[in-house]
C-alpha cells in the first residue's frame, strides 16, 4: 500500500507499479489538466491552447461531463484528448472493491455519451484523484482497459494561496522532453478561482515551452 501512496511523486514506486508518470520517447511534453470540464476554466483553457497552437489532454470528472456534455465536445474539436479522472472526484483508498469499478464504469460512459458515439469513443487514459489508486482501483481501471498515467511536473495549482508565475515556475524548471505536467481547469474540488490563475499561468508555460522549443504532445 506504501508504494500505491507514493506512486504520484515517487519515480521508484511509480516504476514498480507500472504506473508511467512521463511518456518516455516523446519529443515534447503533454499538458494534462484534472478535475472539469468546467463553465468558465475549461473554456478559458481551451482559448489559451487554441491562440498557441498547443494541445493537451483534459481528465474528465463523469458528474461534471454530465452536467456540461458540450465542452467535452469542444474539447475533441479543439484537437484535444479526453481522458477519465472517474465519476466523482473521491479517493480510491476509501471505496470498495465494487464502488471503485463502478465509479470509473459510470465515468467511461458519461464520457462516451458526451461524445455522442459508441463504445469505441470512450476515454483511454485514466489517472485517479489525488493521482492515488488504490489496488482494488488499479485492477479495476486496468480490466476496464483504461492506460493509467500519473505526472512528473505539477503547478500545485489548486492552492488558495499562489500565484500564476509560482505555478509557472514549478511547471517549468528543468523541464525536459517526456515530462508530463499536472494542471486544474476547475476549482470544484479546490481552492475557490484557482483555474483563473491556472489559465495566466498557462500562458507563461506555453512562453516558456516555446522558448525551450518543447512542442506539446498527446499520449498515444
Amino acid at each position: 500500500m506504501v508504494r500505491h501512496l507514493l506512486a504520484p511523486v515517487n519515480r521508484d514506486a511509480a516504476q514498480a507499479l507500472d504506473l508511467p508518470r512521463t511518456l518516455p520517447d516523446a519529443r515534447g511534453v503533454a499538458l494534462t489538466f484534472d478535475d472539469g470540464p468546467h463553465p468558465e476554466g475549461t473554456p478559458a483553457v481551451l482559448d489559451v491552447l487554441a491562440r498557441a497552437g498547443a494541445r493537451a489532454t483534459f481528465f474528465v470528472v463523469g458528474e461534471q461531463v454530465q452536467r456540461r456534455p458540450e465542452l467535452v465536445r469542444d474539447i475533441v474539436a479543439g484537437g484535444h484528448a479526453v481522458a477519465l479522472h472517474g465519476h466523482r472526484h473521491r479517493l480510491q483508498l476509501r471505496l470498495s472493491t465494487a464502488q471503485v469499478a463502478d465509479d470509473l464504469a459510470r465515468g467511461a460512459a458519461a464520457v462516451r455519451e458526451a461524445y455522442g458515439g459508441g463504445l469505441d469513443q470512450g476515454p483511454r487514459w485514466h489517472r485517479p484523484p489525488y493521482g492515488i489508486y488504490s489496488p482494488a482501483g488499479l485492477r479495476a481501471a486496468r480490466a476496464q482497459g483504461l492506460a493509467p498515467l500519473l505526472w512528473s511536473r505539477w503547478g500545485r495549482d489548486w492552492r488558495k494561496f499562489t500565484t500564476p508565475s509560482r505555478i509557472a515556475g514549478r511547471v517549468t524548471r528543468s523541464i525536459i522532453a517526456g515530462d508530463v505536467i499536472l494542471l486544474h481547469d476547475a476549482d470544484f474540488y479546490s481552492a475557490r478561482g484557482s483555474h483563473r490563475r491556472t489559465v495566466k499561468a498557462l500562458e507563461l508555460i506555453l512562453v516558456e515551452l516555446n522558448l525551450r522549443k518543447l512542442d506539446t504532445v498527446l499520449p498515444v
